[in-house]
């Protein structure tokens, strides 16, 4: 060997010795290589710095000893191709340990893996990237693989070798970016995290992007996991691909699970957070983040592990089994999603491999300065590809049956709460994020695609143009749209005290100009109740009746407007004080009769809504609604009608007005009984008891129109459904 050749393997080994090797399988493991009698021959090296003695075992149990060659690099030959083998090392007069080696084995990602991950269209990515327990050449371990194109060295570290990595060095895998390493006899449970070497020849701490488990926080490390759950919710998986939710009955109860009631894990919650949702008639609960997320503060939306379900509850498979258990009784599920911005912590996605990777590299694009976030480089096959894998992730994993995509407005535009001055045009000089928009479109039409029947959910407040369109058509994609305009007219309206209403009608009826323009959903979250903003229940004018009272009628009006519906967690049994993520909702409340009954209330509200198809089955036809008023118009009574495929009609009317309003007069569709199938004012709900006898008759003369006289409580909502023509009773004269 020349003395250029000596030195370079000199270097080489050295790199090798302290893990900062790009390939250290290149000269650690067995090699095979033909020798000067043309016979194959192994030459098998392994890492063992500080041993005694090194032996290779094989199969049969035959040993082949190993003689230390230099840096810490044992070396020895055998005759034939590489065979499996373990090693036996002892460290001084300590009792000789056996392991497997890990650079013995091939890459545990193939080409296509690779190619696919390159392209961004790896729709299975958190199968191919992160750490995985398998079976490699007949020995049990964990197969780990990273992306960090900007890395110069990577390394495994973690409990198993007392989080020094340099036995554990990860091999480059080329101009993919990922590096990967399998290390034989690791068990699920271990934690550990990746130690990347940059640019700039600094060592960082990062926990794995692509983990399915971490450590309870303020601990930061992965964690590795493998599921054992067995799901049971076939029937339900079987009906909702069979769905077309926009003509299906929708009302979510949005929770955030660490407050519902304090202290439950995510099988703790199963049973009671069911019993609550049945009860209150709701057909879908939205869970605010459960994604792995450092302060319990940001309420999840500053998410470090995507693929990670918060170990604050449980485990994966312990999410998995509240999620059956919720399809088991008839209820759905909504998960937030947060793709819009993702945040700075250091052990996270923030500098990945040393320099910008998933966020982009200008700040005018890549940093929201308002939230101290950073955002993601849509424009990057590999960063778009791990997020379109991620929704399917959830989707596929655990079974979630819909997503709320977070700040989809700040997504969409390059100027959202910024300056002039402080953001980048398009390449076509305009303020639309274009590669935010085409991600939007991707992962929407492939959700829809792999999982039909899934609700994919924008929160937007913008008027960007068809948010709901499809994909074919230049939309976004989404099935809904949150109606943020609807919720801020309608709230600014109903926190009025009575009296000023009638100047302010617009503000409650407005939305019927564009209810048809997108799928809406109606919601009241919890960024309604909290900062300042006071309970829905606090919201309202008046005394604690009238306060209740305004909730009915708002709810009802509400239910009865075309859209969707959601409602965030304690509104429905009038929590007084806004919410805190950091203490469980007032459930005393319910001992008061009066939080009783709007619980009761709510629940009538859902059961009734669901059962009558006029108020959600054509949600997105225009010709199901038509406002009503005539003769006896009244700008605080905001009325209108509702109807179905097949005839079916239900009149909702609203009294906002602090006064009944008896006598009045309104034109009804069609002549015939009405039944008042839901009066606010109910005395059962706490109301005065005020309303029509159950039923109220059109009667139309002359062709003229259908004129029924109806009573309509103050602080109202009545809703009236169509049963037929009046029945006229047969007089005996017997």
């Amino acid at each position: 060997m020349s003395y250029v050749e000596d030195a370079a393997k000199s270097s080489d080994w050295a790199a090798v010795a302290s893990g900062e090797h790009h390939d250290p399988h290149a000269v650690l493991g067995s090699h095979p290589f033909t020798d000067a009698s043309d016979r194959t021959v192994t030459v098998i090296r392994a890492r063992r710095p500080l041993a005694s003695s090194v032996e290779a075992v094989f199969e049969d149990g035959s040993r082949l000893a190993l003689e230390h060659v230099a840096h810490g690099i044992w070396e020895a030959q055998h005759d034939g191709p590489p065979v499996p083998y373990r090693l036996a090392t002892a460290y001084g007069d300590d009792d000789e340990t056996i392991s497997g080696d890990p650079y013995r084995h091939l890459p545990t990602l193939g080409d296509v893996d690779l190619h696919l991950i390159a392209e961004g269209r790896h729709e299975r990515l958190w199968q191919a990237l992160g750490a995985h327990a398998r079976v490699a050449d007949g020995e049990s371990g964990v197969a780990f693989a990273v992306w960090a194109p900007n890395a110069t060295a990577v390394r495994v570290v973690g409990d198993h070798n007392g989080w020094n990595g340099e036995s554990h060095a990860m091999r480059s895998m080329g101009v993919s970016g990922i590096w990967e390493l399998f290390i034989p006899d690791l068990a699920v449970g271990t934690t550990y995290k990746y130690e990347i070497r940059t640019r700039q020849g600094s060592w960082i701490f990062k926990a794995d992007p692509m983990a399915q488990a971490a450590q309870i926080p303020p601990e930061t490390a992965s964690v590795i996991t493998q599921s054992t759950y067995a799901w049971s919710d076939g029937a339900w998986m079987t009906r909702r691909a069979a769905t077309h939710a926009v003509a299906q009955p929708l009302s979510v109860y949005e929770v955030h699970l660490g407050s519902w009631r304090g202290g439950l894990s995510y099988r703790d919650a199963a049973e009671p957070l069911i019993a609550h949702v049945n009860e209150a008639g709701f057909t879908h609960v939205e869970f605010m983040p459960l994604a792995e997320h450092p302060f319990g503060g940001s309420w999840g939306y500053q998410v470090s592990g995507y693929y990670a379900a918060t170990s604050r509850f449980g485990t994966p498979d312990d999410l998995r089994y509240l999620i059956d258990r919720l399809h088991q009784a008839g209820i759905g599920v909504i998960m937030d999603w947060v793709p819009g911005h993702f945040p700075k912590d250091a052990f996270a996605l923030a500098k990945f491999d040393g320099q910008p990777l998933y966020e982009h590299p200008d700040p005018r694009r890549g940093e929201h300065q308002d939230w101290g976030t950073l955002i993601f480089d849509y424009g990057r096959p590999e960063v778009r590809g791990f997020l379109v894998a991620n929704a399917l992730f959830w989707l596929s994993e655990f079974h979630v049956d819909g997503l709320r995509v977070d700040a989809v407005a700040s997504m969409l535009y390059l100027d959202y709460s910024r300056d002039e001055g402080e953001w980048e045009p398009n390449i076509h000089g305009g303020r639309e994020n274009l590669e935010a928009i085409r991600f939007l479109q991707e992962v929407n039409a492939t959700a829809y695609r792999l999982h039909p029947g899934v609700l994919m959910i924008a929160e937007e407040s913008t008027s960007f143009p068809g948010v709901t369109a499809p994909t074919d058509h230049a939309g976004l994609g989404f099935g809904f749209k949150w109606n943020m305009g609807w919720m801020n007219d309608s709230l600014q309206y109903i926190e009025r005290d009575p009296m000023y209403r009638s100047h302010h009608e617009g503000e409650m009826t407005f939305s019927f100009v564009y209810a048809f323009g997108e799928n809406y959903l109606l919601p009241i979250s919890h960024d309604e109740v909290v900062h300042g903003k006071g309970s829905l229940l606090a919201k309202m004018p008046g005394d604690h009746w009238h306060k209740l009272a305004n909730v009915r009628a708002y709810l009802a009006y509400m239910w009865g407007h075309p859209g969707k519906k959601l409602l965030f967690m304690g509104q429905e049994f009038g929590q007084l004080a806004e919410w805190s993520e950091s203490r469980e909702l007032d459930w005393w409340l319910l001992e008061q009769p009066s939080h009783m009954q709007l619980q009761s209330f709510v629940g009538q509200l859902n059961h009734t809504y669901r059962a009558q198809a006029p108020l959600w089955e054509r949600d997105n036809d225009g010709s199901s609604f038509a406002r009503l008023g005539a003769p006896s118009w009244d700008p605080n009574v905001i009325a209108f009608e509702r109807r179905d495929a097949h005839g079916g009609r239900v009149v909702v009317i609203s009294n906002f007005a602090g006064i009944e309003r008896s006598g009045h007069h309104l034109a009804l569709p069609v002549a015939g009984v009405w039944q008042e199938i839901l009066n606010t004012d109910a005395a059962e709900y706490g109301g005065r008891g005020s309303g029509n006898l159950g039923m109220v008759v059109a009667h139309s003369e002359e062709g003229g129109p259908a004129v029924a006289t109806v009573t309509i409580p103050a602080l109202s909502t009545i809703w009236l459904r169509h049963e037929g023509e009046p029945h006229v009773p047969t007089i005996s004269h017997g």
